[in-house]
């Protein structure tokens, strides 16, 4: 009696797939709504849960824990079982992590439109819910860690370094911030105050972008690059130097979110050193993905995905160069309060997150529904121009609008009195948020196109069959 073959766990991955898609959709059409909102402010007026204030933090967690956080699950969860030959730990446990992380995003997407929140830069959530991701994110850790520890092979794929970063960091980060003293079922007060509360807040913001909107999403660039472009990565070493790099230097560039605060002078100028210093392993490890294309650069033309995979890159070394660059304290005393922030956080989070996250979901699905590509080829190519155009209209109007605020702001006239009123400079902003909701829109229309071809890609599939281990994978090779 023949042995029935062992198998990969991708139900869980397709799972975490579809839900990045509807998760994107729900995050940006947010994100839609409360740039209506800037443009037309009196806009559900009167209706408090749909007022700004609980529509951006609802908007900022979809689509980052999420949209990113369902993206970074499905990719993990798909990499560690390719890479270490292996299955996932347990089946169970996958379970629990996928309704349980679902179950967090439920209740976030309940809790903030009811004005439940701790106030905290994408911390806003109440301890209750707190607790939730702690257990969920604990049993992410040991399905993860518990894979690579019964992995068949004994070298450890780059790409799992860096996820593994991103797990253990985030855990970190999480329960240190989210230290609280519970006041009612939906209330608690931080144990830090003033500047401390300050300090460990943005030690928290800077290091989410730094660990869950980077470490993790280069765990992709690093599996789904040369996967896709059938390539071993360009240099292995590099990715290791970029590895331990990155690693050593983005804990540090936390407080030049608060360059000219209360914070100690030295703390602000650790913050902007250490930023500075990140911009070298930052674009180390982006042309490292870039050049894994030598010699195939003729596969841009025909493969959008690997379109989606490449510009992600282009606006990572971007958003990398842009971020130290607004650290400086002179340019910071310009840029800071402005929109100028706003172009940067979405370069980084549409240009960078959004589009690696939409490559590697649509390089992975087909091959778990057993085809070789998805649906429409030609859907993917209008998604990956409709979405970049967005972006460039989104983070354009918001550049301008931004530099153009800190002028006005700073302006004087010969006595000493301000040239500009906050009014005058509000006026001059106006037009240039309609270019962003222009950009917004194209950006959500380009998600729907997504999940239309994804729904036909499932219609016109038989029933997944799980692949067996040990599957030809040459993303594993080393250069």
């Amino acid at each position: 009696m023949q042995a029935i073959p062992a198998t990969y766990n991708d139900k869980v991955v397709r799972q975490f797939a579809v839900a990045t898609v509807l998760w994107g959709i729900v995050g940006m059409l947010v994100g839609v709504i409360i740039a209506t909102q800037l443009y037309w402010p009196h806009l559900f007026e009167g209706i408090p849960w749909l007022s700004y204030g609980r529509l951006r933090p609802l908007h900022t967690n979809a689509v980052i824990f999420a949209f990113g956080g369902c993206a970074l699950f499905a990719t993990s969860l798909h990499v560690v079982q390719r890479t270490c030959h292996v299955r996932l730990l347990s089946d169970r446990l996958a379970a629990f992590v996928f309704w349980g992380w679902q179950a967090v995003i439920v209740a976030a997407a309940v809790s903030l439109p009811l004005g439940y929140t701790q106030g905290k830069e994408y911390a806003e959530l109440e301890w209750p819910i707190d607790i939730l991701i702690t257990l969920v994110w604990v049993a992410y850790a040991v399905l993860f860690f518990g894979t690579i520890a019964k992995r068949r092979v004994k070298h450890i794929y780059v790409a799992n370094w860096f996820y593994g970063a991103f797990i253990i960091a985030v855990a970190l980060l999480h329960i240190v911030n989210n230290i609280a003293i519970p006041a009612g079922p939906m209330k608690s007060y931080p144990v830090y105050s003033g500047a401390v509360d300050a300090m460990v807040q943005w030690w928290y913001g800077h290091n989410a972008v730094g660990f869950f909107l980077t470490a993790g999403f280069l765990g992709m660039m690093y599996y789904f690059v040369p996967k896709q472009a059938q390539r071993p990565i360009y240099s292995y070493r590099l990715s290791i130097v970029h590895f331990w790099a990155l690693i050593a230097v983005y804990m540090w560039a936390g407080p030049h979110h608060l360059q000219y605060t209360a914070l100690p002078d030295w703390a602000q100028s650790v913050g902007m050193v250490f930023s500075l210093i990140l911009l070298a392993p930052s674009w180390g490890g982006a042309i490292n993905g870039i050049m894994t294309l030598s010699g195939v650069w003729h596969k841009l033309r025909t493969d959008p995905i690997l379109k989606f995979l490449i510009v992600s890159l282009s606006f990572y070394m971007m958003s990398t160069f842009e971020g130290p660059m607004m650290s400086i304290k002179t340019v910071n005393s310009l840029s800071h309060y402005t929109d100028w922030t706003i172009g940067h956080v979405h370069s980084g989070a549409l240009g960078w997150v959004a589009m690696i996250s939409i490559g590697s979901i649509y390089a992975l699905l087909p091959r778990l529904l057993g085809r070789q590509q998805m649906y429409s080829t030609r859907l993917i190519d209008t998604h990956f121009w409709i979405h970049t155009l967005g972006v460039v209209f989104y983070i354009a109007s918001m550049w301008i609008a931004g530099v153009m605020q800190g002028l006005m702001w700073r302006a004087t006239n010969a006595d000493g009195t301000l040239t500009y009123t906050f009014v005058e400079s509000l006026n001059a902003t106006y037009p240039y948020y309609l270019g962003r909701l222009f950009g917004g829109l194209l950006v959500l229309a380009g998600m729907l196109i997504m999940a239309w071809n994804v729904w036909q890609t499932y219609r016109a599939s038989e029933k997944p069959v799980e692949q067996p281990l040990l599957a030809p994978d040459v993303s594993e090779a080393r250069a």
